[in-house]
């Protein structure tokens, strides 16, 4: 069927709403598409019909482990924090063959496929020494051979190899060749300024992205605030994403501020990991009376700007989840009290989270119809509470009845 004649489009998905044409409906515009070139070159005022489309990017996963996904089944029940859960994946390896990997890391991308993402980080354990893990070699293979998901990698390092210059460089070189990011695990061990600098070092050598696993817990832990420093103090200026930073629900208003104002002034982007934090943080004998989520509001107010993604999926870490940025947002919205308009807080999985893993932003003008997704839903709430599926726009989707028209006239 051709594009509907009634479009909404979100207003945060548009370079410039108040010139895109047609009439604004709460956080979206609304009117008939004008499609040119297999582009939704804005819209035109026209009576509302009973079944409206709402148009929007394919969306973007910036944080997810598909060399652990679907592995919990053969683990039987994993109960504990953290540090259990490591454990336990741990463990694990044993198993990790190679047709092993490829059928669960495929089975992932597959859901992320059907939920509408287009473009996804997925980390890899790494483990001891610069040879790369069978892991990364599947999914190295598997990103390769992806067309419609950007598949982009980052190993999970420990912060202290990188002061190692051999490892630096082959691991960086790595990296570096696939597109990826350098990504590390940080939760208060020693002497990570140093070690830090050591790794922004070799990320700036090989114009590389920089990916922090940092304050993965609640209590007294300040990895964030170190990168930010290091950040500042070296200039770097390739993209930097924390993940997890759940530790900020344990700091107080000042330090918080102090937190935020570094962290926007260093252009870091944070993302917030729900399903994992939520299942695992504040572990005790009773039910938990903290939120292991970050501190979303705050930092966004302070100019930080913000993400969701999916992290772990039927793993040792988080027995269900799912590969589906707009599920991560929408437990991210009621966590963390995210208010309406939703289409506000879409940015998180499309725009946003494109930049942070260093590519354009997928504004509504610059995507090609075919590229993009559609849903039933009529309103932003609908659609992040995931009332209506999203399907892909494509083929005869990228060429409405209006320009058919024309053509014909």
């Amino acid at each position: 069927m051709p594009l509907p004649d009634d479009i909404l489009v979100p207003r945060s998905l548009l370079r410039d709403p108040d010139t895109f044409g047609g009439t604004r409906e709460g956080d979206c515009q609304r009117g008939r598409p004008q499609v040119r070139g297999g582009y939704l070159a804005g819209l035109e005022a026209a009576p509302p019909t009973d079944r409206p489309c709402l148009l929007l990017p394919r969306l973007t996963e910036p944080h997810c482990h598909l060399d652990k996904c679907h592995t919990l089944p053969r683990m039987g029940p994993v109960a504990g924090d953290l540090m259990t859960a490591i454990e336990a994946q741990k463990r694990d390896k044993q198993n990790w063959t190679e047709q092993d990997i490829r059928t669960r890391a495929t089975r992932g991308l597959n859901e992320a496929r059907a939920n509408g993402t287009g473009l996804m980080r997925s980390h890899v354990d790494w483990g001891k020494g610069a040879e790369p893990p069978l892991s990364w070699q599947v999914l190295k293979e598997i990103a390769g051979q992806s067309r419609d998901i950007a598949l982009q990698l980052s190993p999970l390092t420990d912060v202290d190899d990188w002061a190692e210059p051999a490892f630096a460089k082959a691991v960086g070189g790595e990296v570096a060749s696939v597109g990826g990011a350098v990504g590390v695990f940080l939760r208060g061990q020693p002497d990570v300024p140093a070690h830090l600098r050591a790794m922004f070092r070799a990320a700036d050598k090989h114009g590389i992205a920089l990916d922090f696993h940092v304050d993965e817990g609640l209590g007294d832990l300040n990895g964030l605030e170190q990168v930010a420093d290091i950040a500042l103090e070296t200039g770097f200026d390739g993209p930097i994403l924390c993940g997890h930073a759940v530790s900020l629900m344990d700091r107080d208003a000042q330090a918080v501020e102090r937190i935020a104002d570094k962290l926007a002034r260093a252009g870091i982007f944070v993302c917030a990991l729900p399903t994992t934090n939520l299942y695992l943080q504040d572990r005790r004998d009773g039910t938990p009376d903290r939120r292991g989520i970050t501190r979303l509001r705050e930092l966004r107010a302070a100019g930080v700007r913000v993400l969701t993604g999916s992290d772990n999926v039927s793993d040792a870490f988080c027995p269900m989840g799912q590969f589906d940025p707009m599920a991560a947002l929408h437990l991210a919205a009621l966590t963390a009290h995210l208010d309406p308009p939703m289409g506000d807080w879409l940015p998180l999985i499309t725009t946003d989270a494109a930049r942070a893993l260093g590519h354009r932003a997928p504004l509504i003008e610059d995507t090609p119809l075919a590229d993009c997704l559609i849903s039933d839903a009529t309103d932003t709430a609908g659609l992040v509470a995931g009332r209506t599926p999203l399907r892909p726009a494509r083929g005869d989707l990228s060429v409405s009845r209006n320009e058919l028209s024309a053509r014909k006239g």
